[in-house]
This record gives structure tokens, sequence and C-alpha cells, in this order.
């Protein structure tokens, strides 16, 4: 018995197409929202926590001497913003952080690569790393202030001292993690030890040490508010000092959200440039 053979028109197939989206499109679809609302909670969850601090400052339930309220603290903010003093203190303490930073990171680098690379370079400098690390970076103030005197160069000296071995260390442990075949292929090839360097050693170490930039930064920022204890006329940690002088402690808050904002927006360079340079991540 012969039996009948329905055509489907191609243009059936489009419409099912488009009526039911493939699992990439959904799977895509979900990523976005889930980001989105990352984002949203972020951004909000500040919010809540300022707002809810304000009512209890408001309510009493706390000191409003020691905890002013946000609104507070966005008042003193505003007046020393208006008075031009906020920007003296903020130019004053970035450049410190800056210069302190590269003093440190560019050494520990260099430094970290070599006692990587290289077994008799790490059989020399280990011991010295080892034996200086633990020594609190505080302690060395007085005596850099003694040597070089009191100014800008012993408190960027001081914040080089704690940025150097954060790099230092997480370059060398990068460069020891690299999987030995990367070290065999490159042998195998008969590469040159420039080109090892350029193909294996630094590439491969690069995420730890774009973790010892991090931490080296945020080590940067902690230090600032001691080395700007004494010697200092501006700077953010000078603001602190200040504030606690005269019992300002509204203005000493002030200096503690522009120091954590500090913090976070020289942390997301390090991973905005993070994110160009390992493009494979």
């Amino acid at each position: 018995m012969a039996q009948s053979i329905k055509t489907q028109n191609p243009s059936d197939n489009f419409q099912l197409v488009m009526r039911k989206p493939s699992s990439g499109h959904k799977s895509w679809t979900w990523g976005l929202r889930h980001s989105l609302n990352n984002r949203l909670i972020q951004l909000v969850s500040p919010l809540i926590l300022l707002i809810v601090w304000e009512m209890i400052v408001l309510l009493g339930m706390v000191n409003a001497k020691f905890f002013p309220a946000p609104t507070q603290i966005v008042g003193s903010f505003w007046h020393l913003a208006t008075s031009g003093l906020l920007y003296l203190d903020l130019k004053a303490s970035l450049y410190r952080i800056l210069a302190g930073f590269f003093l440190g990171a560019i050494p520990g680098l260099i430094l970290g690569l070599l006692m990587g690379l290289f077994p008799f370079v790490r059989a020399v400098l280990e011991p010295v790393v080892s034996a200086t690390y633990p020594i609190p970076k505080l302690a060395l103030l007085p005596l850099f202030m003694l040597i070089f005197g009191i100014g800008n160069l012993e408190m960027i000296l001081v914040i080089a001292t704690g940025a150097i071995y954060l790099v230092l260390i997480n370059t060398v442990s990068g460069v020891l993690e690299i999987p030995s075949i990367y070290w065999d292929v490159a042998r195998d090839l008969k590469a040159s030890g420039w080109d090892r360097f350029k193909t294996v050693a630094l590439p491969g170490a690069l995420p730890l040490i774009f973790t010892g930039l991090r931490l080296s930064m945020g080590m940067a920022v902690l230090l600032i508010v001691a080395a700007e204890s004494d010697g200092a006329n501006h700077g953010v940690g000078f603001l602190i000092w200040r504030a606690y002088d005269i019992y300002n402690i509204r203005q000493m808050y002030v200096a503690f959200v522009l120091l954590s904002l500090m913090g976070y927006l020289l942390t997301l360079i390090i991973n905005e440039i993070e994110h160009l340079v390992i493009k494979w991540r």
C-alpha cells in the first residue's frame, strides 16, 4: 500500500529554531544575568551597610563621637575637599605610595627571576631573604630617619622595603612552579637562554608575579599611615594623625575611606594590566 510522504517547508525549521533557543544561548543568557546580579549585589550591599550604620547612630545605639554617621563623614569630606587640603593629602600620599611601590617591586621582580632561574643565585640570596623578611618593616623607620633624615626619602624607603619581599617571593615561586615539561621542550628545541626566559620563565611566572604586585600594593597602602606619622606635612596618613591630635574623629574616618578607595583603585589598575598582559587566562 502506497503511503503518502509529507514534505516539510524549510521555513518551518527556521521558525522552530527561533522558538527553541540552543543550550549555548541559554548558557550565555544565564551567565549574563548571573554577572549582572553579582554587580547589583556588589553595588547594593555597601549601600545597605551605610543605611544601617546611619540608623544605628540616629537611634543612639552607638556613641556618635567615636562612630559618626556616614552623612557626618560626608560633610567632613566636603569641607576638606573644598578647602584644598584633601587634594594636597592625596597627592602627597599617592606620590609616596607609587614611588615606594616601584622602588621595591622592580628590584624584587629582577631578583625573583634570577633566584628562580639560577640555583646558585637562589642558594646565595635565600638565607638573606629568609632572615630579613620577618623583620617588621616599621621597625626600620627610625633607622631610615637617622640615616636619611626626616622627609620623603625615608617614607618611600619604608614602603619599598615592604613591597620588595612580596614581589620577590611570589616571583621565585612562579618560576619554580613551572612544569618541567616546558623546560624539556625548550631544551630539546635548543632554545637559547634568552628564548627560555621570554617564552618559558616569564610567561609561566606571570600569574604569581601579579599576585605579588597586588600584595605589594596593599602593603604600600598599609605602610603609608606609619610612614607619614612623623616628618610629613601632608598625606592621608598625616591626616589620620592630625585628626587624632585635634580629636576630630570625622576627619579620621574620611582618611580611612580614602585609604580604602586608594587601595581598591590601585589594585583594580593592576588587575586590568594583568588582563591585558596575561591574555590566555
